[in-house]
């Protein structure tokens, strides 16, 4: 014979990245999702909502192409077309500004919230399903529209109790611009990123060959925004490329002037993530959690055969973010008996008490009120608290 539900036991079993969000945790992101939406729109962005499906070469197009991967993919019975599941929202979030919203006066302020799926985990973010939570700024290339981007991911964090922030800044195209400038071929191209990527600064050396000391000054120019800029601005760069390390400079001073306790990092040589970004990029990160909070830089939001229309944006991580607060409470509970005043119940609720109103009339109240959570109860119109 076997014991227990073998088969209550398999429908309880989820894929691997996927689990079940329960109470309070579920309400608990609720509550911060919409505390992040209500704080960014009060800076002009308006919320959008695009479908969880959609086509998939209007979903892969441009930003979309570099989650191709990580996409889920299905047969629409109706049109016989394949569709993808959502990856990632900003090149929806792109899409819809291009097509729908094509009309609407730029710069074009939008803001999101919602689930995506992809295909696998990866170490730092085994989870394969989360919630995402973002802004896109489209149609301008300003560089502050750039230092909005960041002071406004950064800011947005901190207004849910987000502590020990800070923003890394990197400029994912400026080594492809040092490859094409310096005219190196395609293996040592290939073989100085690899050695870059690791910040193998021996390996660095050797694949730079001649150009060893710029490529080991840049991989040395990351840290403290200030300490990098400093040996950025010391680096024989040729003037091709000297206007993107101007640029970050001028986007952390009006970053700094809106925010001046932010901690800011420097990293130019980075750039995994950053693929389809075509300028300033950033990574936040909270001090003693696991993984990237969020992930924002500049990119071409595509309109079909026309040239793309520049924009910067960014996206949080709700699952990462999560872990950067505090474990929620489940607030005050109030156990009311089955006749209890209706006005009454509303007051409480009004000013913030969960209300559990008795269903067994025959049920000890005070036994019910334990085995209910409930860290209170009403008896004879007096609120008492209910002992363990």
């Amino acid at each position: 014979m076997h014991s227990g539900d073998p088969n209550g036991a398999r429908q309880a079993l989820l894929p691997a990245g996927l689990q079940d969000v329960l109470y309070p945790d579920a309400a608990h992101e609720a509550a911060i999702v919409e505390k992040l939406i209500r704080h960014v729109s009060r800076f002009g962005y308006a919320r959008v909502k695009p479908p969880l499906i959609e086509f998939e070469d209007s979903l892969l197009a441009g930003p979309g192409g570099q989650v191709s991967e990580q996409t889920f993919r299905l047969m629409d019975p109706i049109s016989q077309r394949m569709m993808g599941l959502r990856a990632d929202m900003t090149p929806q979030v792109a899409r819809v500004a291009v097509s729908r919203l094509a009309q609407e006066p730029r710069p074009l302020r939008l803001c999101y919230a919602g689930e995506v799926l992809r295909v696998r985990g990866s170490q730092l973010r085994p989870e394969r399903q989360f919630t995402q939570v973002g802004v896109e700024l489209i149609g301008t290339a300003s560089r502050r529209a750039d230092a909005e981007a960041v002071f406004l991911a950064s800011d947005a964090l901190l207004s849910v109790g987000v502590e020990g922030l800070s923003v890394d800044l990197a400029l994912p195209t400026l080594v492809g611009r040092l490859f094409e400038v310096l005219g190196l071929s395609e293996q040592e191209r290939q073989e100085l990123r690899a050695a870059l990527d690791r910040k193998d600064a021996a390996a660095v050396q050797q694949a730079a060959g001649r150009h060893a000391d710029l490529f080991d000054g840049l991989l040395r120019a990351s840290g403290l925004a200030d300490e990098a800029l400093e040996r950025l601005m010391a680096l024989p760069l040729p003037e091709s490329v000297l206007g993107e390390i101007e640029r970050l400079s001028e986007v952390i001073g009006e970053v700094r002037r809106m925010n001046p306790e932010l901690v800011l990092t420097v990293d130019c040589v980075d750039h995994r993530g950053f693929e389809y970004q075509t300028g300033l990029s950033f990574t936040l990160f909270a001090s003693g959690v696991r993984g990237e909070l969020g992930r924002g830089g500049r990119y071409d939001a595509p309109r079909g055969e026309a040239e793309g229309e520049p924009a910067i944006g960014f996206t949080l991580f709700m699952d990462s973010v999560l872990r950067a607060l505090p474990i929620p409470s489940e607030g005050r509970r109030i156990y009311l008996p089955s006749d209890s005043d209706g006005a009454f119940a509303n007051a409480l609720r009004a000013v913030g008490w969960i209300t559990v109103t008795a269903l067994d009339e025959s049920a000890d109240v005070y036994s019910e009120a334990r085995r209910l959570k409930c860290t209170h109860l009403l008896v004879a119109d007096r609120i008492e608290e209910v002992e363990d």
